[in-house]
């Protein structure tokens, strides 16, 4: 992604997150195949499990958009920690990026890591595994 172009973007997912209870808002972008963004950020809900992540948001969008291949995704949250998807996020990933698909793990004023996506979900399951 290039930062000019996608980084407010990210930095309103952020700021639009709804996280009454955490106070820890995430915002999410994936940059599908054909270049096009989809943001997307978390959702909480007073019973928890029924809440989503910034990841899941963004590729719904992306879904919905009509495309199933995404070739980077950038998360960004607040604080001095590095937010990297969650276990899960980085399983519905892996169903729809693409060999080489980076991770940019962002604060609200920088870049913070580049991870492949592979390197956070070594050895995964996915569809090559079904009959």
């Amino acid at each position: 992604m290039k930062e000019n172009s996608y980084f407010q973007l990210l930095k309103n997912a952020m700021e639009n997150a709804y996280s009454p209870y955490s106070r820890y808002r995430v915002g999410a972008v994936v940059l599908s195949q054909s270049g096009q963004m989809y943001a997307g950020a978390n959702v909480e809900n007073a019973a928890y499990p029924q809440g989503w992540c910034a990841e899941a948001s963004a590729l719904a969008a992306m879904i919905m958009g009509g495309e199933t291949k995404l070739t980077e995704i950038a998360v960004m949250a607040e604080g001095d920690q590095i937010c990297t998807p969650c276990g899960g996020c980085r399983q519905k990933l892996k169903e729809f990026a693409l060999p080489g698909t980076h991770v940019l793990c962002y604060s609200p004023d920088e870049l913070r890591m580049t991870i492949l996506l592979d390197e956070l979900l070594p050895h995964s399951f996915g569809a090559s595994y079904l009959p």
